[in-house]
């Protein structure tokens, strides 16, 4: 613990903090039924074990921050077996205080979270999330009463903790919470708290925030509200994430409320632990005895300590890892069941530049299972279109999250990797004019380029899955030109556009022209801010997961689709010269070739092991 100059009569206090765990209790990447050393909680077990060890005296609490059960196939298996649940156990085993949800967490059904919750050790938080009728298991806020070690004396002091996530999640998850549950906003819910914890006698309040940084400013059904949760007055910790980011670290402007070393926000401290036990989050306080009653915050230090780093591995936990053996060895089991057989490889290396098979995949296995149920409608004359983003192609969950399935026999496990959210199909009706709005969200990934800079292609700021492509259009993307939205979707301008060359079946797509667009609950209830998704008419559907319409399509349980046989929908055309950056995983050099048309130059792979390889238009 880094030892700090407080004044002689104080204590200590120090938060372990893990956030989005998403379901990686092993270091073990089942989609490639491979190790993976730069994650999973049996690594972090280790991390947590020793920090507990080098706190001395200090009083330590150990903290989750939400989405800890849904992401992998170990947490599909852990759903649908009536054994104990592996995440409770873990955080039983490894002596969680409490536990915050995130909007995932939500992605199984009310019913299947309720059976979790049940077994889950410690308090389970969500302050913003309020369930009708009496059901609701998890807790508004949680009062901890512990003792810290001052001068040798224990010493009586009591913690309030609040959690809260995106009041954005009763839309996205809308289709499993059956209107049982309603949103308040991250700020308001966590300053009221803030207030009714110090007047029942709380000497340190400590916000797990399933929210990252975002904008400055607060506002009710703001997604991103850390940085305003930081400045509220009685608040001594953030425990962030959503955004699977790191903090301390840079990447997050240079605003002067902002110490990105100390891992400070508005003198308050933040950590935020990436995802899937990535990173273990540390924040140690000094509280020093008020002359009156109870502590202040004198002085504080925030780390992030990875389970992997300049290839140094953390060894796994062998406690944790004999406690999940059964369920890890019985979920590698599940997915290797063999499913059907393709002819080609399918990865998502390129899926920002050159067409993505996995992809075309998926929509033409939404298109097929739609069809039926536009027959003989009105909507059913209109054309269809399949709308889909890459589920892994690296960013912030790093080089190896990318698909990569081989040609050849596939199993369940490749069904994952192709398509790792457990959304539904959805269809809705919407105008030309808003398919190219649609579009020109989709292209604000893109960084802008310019004949004389060479620049990375992607904005590192903005997630992959937002990177819808359109199948059964063609268009041309203009990453030259400014981007027309932000990542919140409002419009920066007017007059930008990146979108060109916009046609149906060769025809150019008018701004009055009716379509059907075949998409996912996520994004037709608003997720990833595309304008009209969420208020688009809508096509009534029953409930159809998509990843199991995918293993239809490939069993030929499901008609080939007409969308199959057109042009891969988008390329890209900026002006002729330029030059970007790619970055992606190691993965991607046995595929380069598929990379031709840009000149492909492999350079220097970039410290967190993503390959860069230069693009020339």
């Amino acid at each position: 613990m880094k030892q700090v100059r407080p004044a002689k009569n104080y204590g200590r206090v120090r938060i372990l903090a893990t956030t989005d765990l998403h379901m990686h209790l092993t270091g073990f990447d089942y989609y490639t039924d491979t190790q993976d050393p730069t994650l999973g909680l049996t690594r972090t077990a280790s991390l947590i074990r020793n920090a507990r060890q080098q706190a001395h005296d200090a009083l330590v609490l150990l903290v989750d921050n939400g989405d800890s059960i849904q992401g992998t196939p170990l947490g599909e298996w852990a759903v649908r077996n009536d054994t104990p649940h592996p995440m409770m156990q873990a955080f039983a085993a490894l002596g969680y205080d409490a536990i915050g949800l995130g909007n995932h967490d939500f992605g199984f059904g009310l019913p299947t979270l309720d059976d979790i919750l049940a077994q889950a050790p410690c308090p389970v938080l969500c302050s913003n999330l309020l369930r009708s009728g009496g059901n609701q298991i998890w807790h508004s806020h949680a009062i901890l009463d512990r003792t810290v070690s001052v001068n040798g004396t224990e010493t009586p002091i009591r913690i309030g903790l609040i959690s809260g996530l995106p009041p954005q999640t009763v839309r996205w998850e809308e289709h499993h919470l059956n209107g049982e549950v309603t949103a308040s906003g991250i700020f308001s819910t966590a300053r009221d708290l803030t207030g009714l914890l110090r007047n029942q006698g709380c000497d340190l309040i400590v916000m797990l925030a399933h929210s990252g940084l975002g904008p400055a400013d607060a506002s009710e059904g703001m997604e991103n509200a850390v940085i305003p949760l930081a400045a509220i007055d009685g608040i001594d910790a953030i425990v962030a994430g959503h955004t699977h980011l790191t903090f301390p670290g840079g990447g997050h402007g240079d605003a002067s409320y902002l110490d990105q070393e100390k891992g400070l926000i508005h003198e308050t401290p933040v950590v935020m632990a990436g995802s899937a036990g990535s990173y273990l989050g540390v924040i140690d306080l000094v509280v020093t005895p008020r002359p009156d009653a109870g502590f202040s915050v004198t002085d504080c230090h925030v780390e992030l300590h990875p389970v992997c780093e300049n290839g140094a591995e953390v060894d796994e936990d062998d406690d944790l890892v004999r406690l999940v053996a059964n369920a890890h060895r019985q979920t590698r089991r599940a997915v290797a069941k063999p499913v059907a057989h393709v002819a080609d490889t399918m990865h998502s290396y390129f899926s920002f530049c050159a067409p993505d098979r996995g992809l075309a995949l998926v929509a033409a296995a939404q298109a097929a299972a739609l069809r039926p149920f536009l027959h003989g409608s009105a909507p059913g004359e209109l054309p269809l279109l399949s709308v889909v983003a890459p589920g892994k192609s690296g960013g912030r969950a790093g080089p190896r999250h990318f698909t990569d399935v081989p040609a050849g026999e596939i199993c369940l496990r490749h069904f994952a990797d192709l398509y790792p959210f457990p959304n539904e199909l959805r269809a809705i009706q919407i105008s030309g004019a808003d398919v190219l709005d649609w579009l020109e969200m989709s292209a604000s990934m893109f960084n802008q380029l310019a004949c004389d800079v060479e620049t990375d292609l992607i904005n590192p700021k903005r997630a992959g899955y937002n990177f819808d492509v359109i199948f059964g259009l063609t268009y041309k993307i203009d990453p030259s030109q400014p981007a027309r939205f932000n990542a919140e979707g409002r419009m920066i301008d007017p007059a930008n556009r990146r979108i060109r060359d916009l046609k149906y079946a060769g025809q150019p797509v008018l701004p009055e022209q009716r379509l059907v667009l075949a998409s996912n609950n996520y994004r037709v209830s608003g997720g990833g801010h595309f304008p009209a998704a969420s208020t688009a008419q809508r096509i009534n559907l029953p409930s159809l997961d998509i990843k199991d319409l995918v293993r239809d399509y490939l069993s030929d349980r499901l008609p080939p689709d007409p969308i199959a046989q057109q042009p891969y929908p988008f390329v890209l055309a900026p002006q002729t010269g330029t030059q970007s950056v790619l970055r992606t995983g190691p993965g991607a050099l046995k595929h380069i070739n598929e990379l031709r048309p840009f000149k492909a130059r492999l350079l220097e792979s970039d410290s967190n092991g993503f390959e860069r390889i230069r693009l020339t238009f």
